[in-house]
C-alpha cells in the first residue's frame, strides 16, 4: 500500500506536462496566426491611404488648336415661295405642269377658255375706235391726238365763228350809211353770239372726247390683259410644290392655282444663344446635316441676323443661305449643325485619362518632388482624347495619368511602367516581415512547451 500514493504522483506528473506541452503549441500557433494576419494587413497598407508610395503613370501639359463653335438647329426654307392664283375667272382647258416638276420664269402653267375674253376685247377696241374717229385720229397711221384745231368739229365751229363776225362787220357798215334796217343788224348780232357759243360747245366736246379717249383705251388694254391673263404663266423659277385646279372646272378671280418653291440656293433660319451675340458675323460659315443625308455635311454663310434676341428663349434670329445646286436639300428639311466662330491656338489642354470627375468637379493630380497635390480646374471643349484646359493649371506641370483612384493629396508617386505596387519592395513587405515575427513567437512557443 506504500507504492500506490507514488504512483499516483507519478501519473499526475505526467498528465500535468502533457497539459504543459498543448498549451504551449496552441498559444504558438495563435501569435503565429495573428503575426500573419498582421503581414496581410501591411501589404494591403502599402497603398496611398497606408502612407506608402503609389505606382503613377505621369504626363505633362499640352497644347492643341481648337474650332470655336456655336451649335444651332433650325429648317431649311424657301427665300422665294410663289402661290400663283388666276386673275381672271374662266373654264380650265389645260393644265400644263405636275408636282415636282422644275418650271422657269414665264412657263406657261394653266390655259383658260378665252372665248368671253376675246368678245370682251372686240367690244373695247370698238368703243376706242369710235372715238379715236370722232377726234380725227387714224390709228394705223400714228395715235397721237391732233391739236383742237384741226379737228373737224372746231374747224367748222370756227369757220362758222369767223363768218358770222364778217356778217356783222358789214351789217354795221351798211346801218352807218342808212343801206340797212336795224332789224337786219340786230340778226347779225344775234348770228355772231350764236357761232361763239357753237365753237365753244365744239371745242368743250373735243375736250370730253380726249378724255374718253383714254378711258376707251385703258379698257381696251384692259381686255387684252385679261386674254392674255387667261395662260397663266410662272412668275418664279422654282419647282411645283403643289397643283390646286383639274382640267374642265371653273375657276373665280384669285383662286390659288400651283405653289412654286425656289430651290437654289435655300434658307436655313435658326436661332441662335445669346451668349454669342458677339460672335457671330455676316458671311460666316456654318456647316450643318440633316437626316436624309446623315454622313453628308452641308455648308452656307450668314446672310441675315436679327438685332434683337427673344426674351422667352434668349435666343436671336438668323438666316443662312445655302447653295443647292443639285437639289439635293428640301424645304422643310430640320437640320443641326455649328456655326464656325473661329480657330484659337496654342490652347492648354491635357489628356483625358489625367481628368477626376466628382460631382461635376474636375480634377486633376499634379505631381511636385514626388508628392501629389490635387488641384481643380475648369474643363472646355472636348477634342480627340485632350480636354482644353480653360483655368487652374499654368502649363508646365506634370500630371498623373495612372492609379487616379488611389491619389490624394500629400500621397507620394513613384514613377512605373506597371500598375501595381510601386517601385522597390513589393507593397506588404513590412506586413510580411510582422508575420516572420509572429512564427517566430509560434517557434518560441513551442520551445517552451517542450522545456516543461
Amino acid at each position: 500500500m506504500s507504492q500506490r500514493p507514488s504512483l499516483y504522483c507519478a501519473g499526475t506528473i505526467a498528465l500535468l506536462a502533457f497539459c504543459l506541452l498543448g498549451c504551449g503549441q496552441q498559444g504558438g500557433a495563435d501569435k503565429g496566426e495573428k503575426g500573419d494576419k498582421a503581414g496581410q494587413r501591411g501589404a494591403r497598407g502599402g497603398g496611398a491611404r497606408g502612407g506608402g508610395v503609389v505606382n503613377a503613370k505621369t504626363t505633362t501639359v499640352q497644347r492643341m488648336s481648337i474650332q470655336r463653335t456655336a451649335d444651332l438647329s433650325g429648317t431649311l426654307i424657301s427665300p422665294d415661295q410663289a402661290r400663283v392664283s388666276s386673275e381672271v375667272a374662266g373654264i380650265v382647258r389645260d393644265v400644263l405642269v405636275e408636282i415636282g416638276q422644275e418650271v422657269r420664269v414665264g412657263q406657261e402653267l394653266v390655259r383658260l377658255d378665252t372665248t368671253e375674253l376675246n368678245l370682251a376685247v372686240q367690244r373695247a377696241e370698238s368703243a376706242l375706235r369710235q372715238t379715236e374717229a370722232q377726234l380725227g385720229i387714224d390709228s394705223s397711221r400714228s395715235s397721237q391726238i391732233p391739236p383742237d384745231d384741226q379737228i373737224s368739229a372746231v374747224r367748222t365751229a370756227a369757220a362758222n365763228r369767223d363768218d358770222a363776225h364778217a356778217q356783222l362787220a358789214r351789217a354795221q357798215e351798211l346801218i352807218s350809211k342808212g343801206l340797212m334796217s336795224r332789224a337786219e343788224l340786230d340778226t347779225a348780232q344775234t348770228r355772231t353770239k350764236v357761232a361763239e357759243a357753237a365753237y365753244q360747245a365744239a371745242v368743250e366736246n373735243v375736250q370730253s372726247l380726249k378724255a374718253s379717249l383714254q378711258d376707251r383705251r385703258a379698257a381696251f388694254d384692259l381686255a387684252k390683259k385679261k386674254l392674255d391673263d387667261a395662260v397663266i404663266k410662272a412668275p418664279v423659277e422654282g419647282a411645283i410644290a403643289d397643283r390646286t385646279v383639274q382640267r374642265g372646272e371653273y375657276m373665280r378671280e384669285n383662286t390659288q392655282i400651283v405653289t412654286i418653291v425656289k430651290m437654289n440656293p435655300l434658307k436655313l433660319r435658326t436661332a441662335i444663344q445669346e451668349k454669342f451675340a458677339n460672335l457671330i458675323r455676316e458671311s460666316q460659315t456654318v456647316d450643318f446635316k440633316v437626316e436624309p443625308y446623315p454622313n453628308e455635311s452641308f455648308r452656307g454663310r450668314i446672310a441675315y441676323i436679327s438685332p434683337a434676341v427673344d426674351q422667352a428663349t434668349r435666343t436671336f434670329a438668323v438666316e443662312v443661305l445655302v447653295d443647292n445646286p443639285a437639289h439635293k436639300l428640301k424645304p422643310g428639311l430640320f437640320s443641326q449643325g455649328a456655326v464656325l466662330l473661329g480657330r484659337d491656338d496654342n490652347v492648354l489642354a491635357v489628356p483625358e485619362e489625367t481628368v477626376s470627375n466628382l460631382a461635376g468637379v474636375s480634377s486633376v493630380y499634379v505631381i511636385d518632388n514626388g508628392v501629389v497635390k490635387q488641384t481643380t480646374i475648369q474643363v472646355g471643349q472636348h477634342q480627340d482624347k485632350l480636354i482644353e484646359v480653360v483655368s487652374g493649371l499654368k502649363g508646365d506641370e506634370i500630371l498623373a495619368a495612372s492609379n487616379l483612384n488611389e491619389l490624394v493629396t500629400g500621397t507620394r508617386v513613384g514613377v512605373g511602367d506597371d500598375e501595381g505596387g510601386p517601385a522597390g519592395d513589393p507593397p506588404g513587405e513590412g506586413g510580411q516581415r510582422r508575420g516572420g515575427r509572429g512564427e517566430g513567437k509560434r517557434g518560441g512557443g513551442e520551445g517552451k512547451g517542450s522545456a516543461q
